[in-house]
């Protein structure tokens, strides 16, 4: 760990470097230039807080509440890691007069605990769970600059880009998740001066990689390693077995075993038959003949007839995808979202339960205005053409190249034939 990521150098007096502190951010905010000695990994925070639109007297918004907020906190990654998290830093942070923060991989805050009276002054800010602090709506802050570069930070007092955060200083360190390597969120402790230590890095930083090997044990009531797994989002042929790997099946195996991991109670012989055929004159024996070929793939005795159905249970991702959006939990939906459920079927109940999932994420998305949720969905593959999410995020992040592509796809719309 180099110094340009402490934020203090030792024996530096505190109080004369945040005077130096609020006179070079206040030349930037009038000059757009960084004088010396704001470090490079604040300096460049400031400009991308600028590229964003934040300005210096703006606040965070609160954007999950009640309901809404603990479902979400309830199916995100990190609260399997909050007990440990709580255990290492809980007493610290009480002790310390400090605050114990935790935020999702887009700055949102999904925990804030610790000392009553830090608590007290943090909402006046709105630093409170639910609120919003991603670089991109509050500029720098520890929390929200820590996920957008992917390590360990520093903010001290005038380092911060509002104004009114400046008298803080905090701490924290992205959390990966063990399996993937993407950023869950970040670990954060916000207090006074004294977090400019270089030990409060190191300790953040120890904390969150722990965070990481506990989410690398397995969870209670999750699918196993070795449960069946379905994974048919994004996919022409689905693989289905351990971990969402093992048979790539054909299109129309496929299309059986998305609908039976749908209906684990099972379909008789005439609901599957409508529910996989557009054509009506397709008769039963075509049907018998394609699950007979299946049972050659699949592991003897997996698939059981009268009704047609899965022996065990199968976890299947457009399964998760829906669980999530019912729960209210719209940003690990889109997590999990891949892309447009075996998008090349035509069978009718596949074709249907795609447009519910796609429709339902659509309708979430919109309601949210969440600019990032928004910018992923638009610039995916199967959002490129979404004029309805393209319009929304023209609303909350209007930067020119939203703007042209909304106009173009406008232009589209109404051209003759469009």
């Amino acid at each position: 760990m180099t110094d340009s990521w402490l934020a203090l150098a030792p024996g530096a007096d505190p109080v004369e470097h945040t005077r130096t502190l609020r006179r070079a951010h206040e030349v930037f905010m009038t000059a757009g230039t960084v004088p010396r000695p704001v470090r490079r990994m604040v300096a460049e925070s400031w400009r991308r807080s600028v590229r964003a639109g934040v300005g210096p007297d703006g606040t965070a918004s609160v954007e999950l509440t009640d309901g809404d907020l603990g479902a979400y906190r309830a199916e995100h990654p990190l609260a399997g890691a909050m007990p440990l998290i709580r255990e290492l830093l809980g007493t610290f942070a009480v002790t310390g007069e400090h605050l114990l923060a935790v935020c999702d991989a887009h700055g949102r805050l999904l925990w804030v605990e610790g000392h009553p009276a830090a608590r007290r002054e943090a909402e006046r800010m709105n630093f409170v769970p639910g609120a919003r602090w991603s670089e991109s709506a509050v500029g720098t802050n520890a929390p929200g600059t820590a996920v957008a570069v992917s390590r360990p930070v520093q903010v001290f007092t005038a380092e911060h880009f509002i104004r009114r955060v400046q008298p803080w200083t905090c701490v924290a360190a992205p959390v990966h998740d063990p399996r993937t390597g993407r950023v869950l969120g970040a670990v954060d402790i916000t207090g006074g001066d004294g977090l400019a230590h270089p030990h409060s890095l190191g300790f953040v930083q120890a904390v969150a990689r722990a965070a990481e090997s506990q989410l690398a044990l397995p969870v209670p009531g999750r699918p196993a390693a070795g449960a069946l797994r379905l994974a048919a989002l994004g996919r022409g042929n689905a693989l289905f077995g351990l971990d969402g790997g093992g048979v790539r099946l054909s299109r129309r195996h496929s299309e059986i075993v998305t609908l039976l991991a749908l209906h684990p109670e099972g379909l008789s012989g005439d609901a599957l038959l409508c529910a996989l055929y557009e054509d009506e004159s397709v008769t039963p024996v075509t049907l018998r003949a394609e699950l007979a070929r299946l049972r050659g793939v699949l592991e003897p005795g997996l698939l059981r007839s009268r009704p047609y159905r899965l022996a065990v249970p199968v976890e299947s991702d457009a399964a998760l995808v829906e669980r999530r959006l019912r729960s209210g939990a719209v940003t690990a939906a889109v997590r999990a979202y891949a892309g447009p459920l075996l998008p090349g079927s035509r069978a009718p109940a596949v074709v249907r339960w795609r447009r519910r999932l796609d429709d339902g994420l659509r309708a979430a998305l919109t309601a949210s205005r969440d600019p990032d949720l928004l910018g992923d969905w638009a610039h995916a593959p199967w959002g490129e053409d979404d004029l309805g999410v393209w319009r929304a995020l023209a609303e909350v992040r209007p930067t020119p190249a939203v703007r042209s592509r909304l106009a173009a796809l406008e232009a589209e719309l109404s051209a003759p034939g469009g």
